[in-house]
């Protein structure tokens, strides 16, 4: 596809069509656009004053864009026209493609496009703030700008709310991608990434067409100091799953996103707000350096709100030393207590100087942001300039002392527009919201660390309707991992009563009896296991009823003593590849919903990190005095069951090892059950 950058930055520019056309044009003039517009109806003879051409074919000179805003199957005659042409490339406005199921039309237009950039269908085009391009066919809320940031969503109806904004975020650009039949979000990052004039970049998306694509270009995204933030939206069924494990069931396409944005350093959100707020912070700030946080209000109550909203969050807020407490306490009274978050009361308040001084002072101790939490009076019948002159001593201990800041209302709606604005000429952000403000911070804090090796996407994604499995029995599965260099638990496979007899006896009491089959996936499911066989006539008095579940049973080593199990697995996804889940074991993982996603490949680090980030990881750091666990090795075997799933990606398509029983420090640990699939194509 040729580049995206004349299309998005156009001089010149065509519509075609009636209402849609006229409403582009009134936000072209709207917005000050000074290039040449041409109109094409052939039942018209101007539109909003410019006389129409009967085809696109008459227009004198290729546009840089042309925006179509007629029904869908006329549209694909007009793409194919508009290429002819040489244009730049195409909004096309009609719904009536792959979101209502006709693929075939969707295809002739793909095909009409050739390597024309072509945005939408079913979308509502863009808004160019940088030089008024507006080739929108409704209203907006958006200003001429010389910078800002850029926003690619999958909606055209959030786009226009996000457009009416009065957040003090300059937006420069934001497109809606609509189908991304041949645009996606991708290609919107790739024309934008090299402009100096855009500061951050914000994604709304429902999905990505190409991974690799994207990834290496967030990547290079965080080498250049430009950050990105997501707001990913809406659930699917991962494309190859099967649901024969545990694993299969644990992640889903947002904790792989989740996985995936962590991996290389954009910060995702969850909710619209957040994401504007998030955004605008990245816009001003950049990545922040760290996640070390001072706050200042004059109320008790909001400096108890943000150490609660912050408890559960990767944000610190430090104590102050002695010297830089002294420091601040010497621009107070003895009623006030310093420490962060600091509530300064309000015997400062309305003295401007003082307020100053003690913001200074404040500012003074090396945080990585400090915020002022200010909500201003609303303006009807209230006097605002006390609450002003708070801010301008704010602004001016930040300028003084070379810190960053920001000013938060507790309440996103406690923050005029007019003083958001100046604040953020003064270098001082205006966040609205406290719960939002929190969680922006956090969010930019965590931009641009890219944690190599970067995730390996499949080169040939599989059709899920054509996936199967092939699962092997656990014995088998076991016999691969142990070859791999994994610690599985000694156990012999029998088909009668006597070689049960004998294992048991050469294995050691006590034991555990599985029955065992190549059909046999859930065995507790069965009531195929009986642990704890003590002695010979334990075995007899079970081995018959578990011979008549499966056709084989399985006698191993009853081990006890563990301080944690584990569920350790794989999994495959026709678009992110192979996957760890890495969770606490048993039925809880699923009960306590505590795993995180790890894509691969993955180093020990970011394996260990994984691990760190359970919450019941506390089992393996000596909980209340209990035994800790072999860290070290549940990282080293994860590690291996990487390398094997790197070795046989081509056929593997779930593992699935629970529990895997850590042992006390040094002890290391084992697999006490697993499975294996390999995958299938039906022909």
């Amino acid at each position: 596809m040729h580049g995206l950058t004349r299309c998005l930055n156009p001089r010149n520019l065509a519509v075609v069509g009636g209402k849609e056309a006229s409403r582009v044009i009134q936000q072209c003039r709207k917005l000050g656009f000074d290039g040449e517009i041409w109109s094409v109806n052939p039942r018209r003879a101007d539109i909003e004053g410019i006389a129409c051409f009967k085809d696109v074919s008459e227009l004198p000179v290729a546009p840089d864009v042309v925006f179509i805003g007629i029904p869908a199957a006329p549209t694909v005659e007009v793409i194919r026209k508009v290429v002819l042409l040489g244009a730049g490339g195409a909004i096309c406005y009609a719904s009536g493609f792959n979101e209502v199921g006709n693929a075939s039309l969707q295809k002739k237009l793909i095909e009409a496009a050739g390597g024309m950039p072509v945005i939408g269908p079913n979308c509502y085009g863009y808004i160019n703030a940088l030089n008024g391009a507006a080739l929108w066919p409704d209203q907006h809320g958006l200003r001429r700008v010389d910078s800002g940031v850029a926003i690619f969503s999958s909606s055209g109806n959030l786009s226009v709310n996000m457009t009416m904004q009065q957040r003090a975020l300059p937006v420069a650009l934001i497109v809606t991608v609509g189908n991304q039949a041949i645009v996606g979000i991708e290609h919107c990052i790739e024309a934008v990434l090299e402009d100096e004039r855009i500061g951050a970049i914000g994604i709304h998306i429902e999905g990505l067409q190409n991974l690799e694509m994207f990834t290496e270009l967030t990547c290079r995204a965080s080498e250049i100091g430009k950050p990105v933030v997501a707001l990913k939206s809406g659930r699917s069924t991962l494309g190859a799953r099967i649901t024969m494990s545990h694993t299969a069931t644990l992640a889903g396409e947002s904790r792989l996103y989740d996985a995936l944005f962590n991996r290389i350093g954009v910060a995702r959100v969850d909710d619209l707000e957040t994401f504007l707020e998030t955004l605008k912070l990245a816009f001003y700030t950049g990545p922040l350096a760290g996640k070390r946080i001072a706050s200042m209000s004059c109320s008790g109550g909001e400096a108890s709100m943000i150490a609660d909203l912050t408890n559960d969050m990767d944000l610190e807020f430090p104590q102050l030393d002695p010297a830089h407490a002294a420091s601040v306490q010497a621009t107070l009274n003895e009623y006030v207590s310093v420490e962060n978050p600091l509530d300064y009361h309000t015997f400062i308040w309305g003295d401007q100087n003082r307020l100053c001084n003690t913001f200074a002072a404040m500012l003074k101790g090396g945080f990585d942001i400090t915020l002022l939490i200010l909500d201003y009076p609303c303006t009807n019948d209230c006097d605002m300039q006390e609450w002003i002159e708070a801010g301008e001593a704010f602004a001016h201990a930040c300028e003084q002392t070379g810190q960053q800041g920001a000013i938060v209302c507790t309440l996103t709606e406690n923050m005029p527009t007019e003083v958001a604005v100046s604040l953020a000429a003064r270098g001082v952000v205006p966040l609205l919201g406290l719960s939002q403000a929190v969680h922006a911070i956090e969010a930019v804090a965590s931009l641009g660390i890219v944690e190599k090796p970067i995730p390996m996407f499949p080169h040939k994604h599989c059709d899920a309707e054509k996936v199967k499995g092939i699962s092997f029995s656990e014995h088998q599965a076991k016999q691969t991992l142990a070859e791999a260099g994994l610690n599985v638990v000694p156990g012999k496979l029998v088909g009668s009563e006597q070689e049960a007899l004998d294992a048991a006896e050469m294995i050691g009491y006590p034991v555990v009896l599985k029955a065992c089959g190549s059909e046999i996936i859930h065995k507790t499911e069965l009531d195929g296991v009986v642990l704890g066989v003590k002695t010979p006539k334990d075995v007899s008095k079970h081995i018959t009823r578990l011979f008549s579940i499966g056709d084989q049973v399985l006698v191993e080593k009853m081990l006890e003593g563990g301080v944690a199990e584990l569920l350790i697995g794989v999994n495959f996804d026709s678009e992110f590849g192979h996957y760890l889940v890495i969770g606490i074991g048993g039925i809880l993982v699923e009960l306590l919903g505590d795993r995180e996603i790890v894509l691969l490949p993955a180093s020990e680090n970011q394996i260990r990190d994984a691990l760190y980030r359970l919450r019941s990881v506390k089992l393996l750091q000596g909980y209340r005095g209990r035994n800790e666990g072999d860290i070290k090795a549940v990282v080293k075997t994860v590690k291996k069951l990487a390398e094997y799933v790197s070795e046989h990606k081509d056929r593997l398509l779930e593992v699935d090892i629970n529990p895997l029983m850590v042992n006390p420090k040094g002890l290391g640990v084992t697999i006490l059950d697993a499975l294996i699939v390999n995958r299938s194509e039906i022909s």
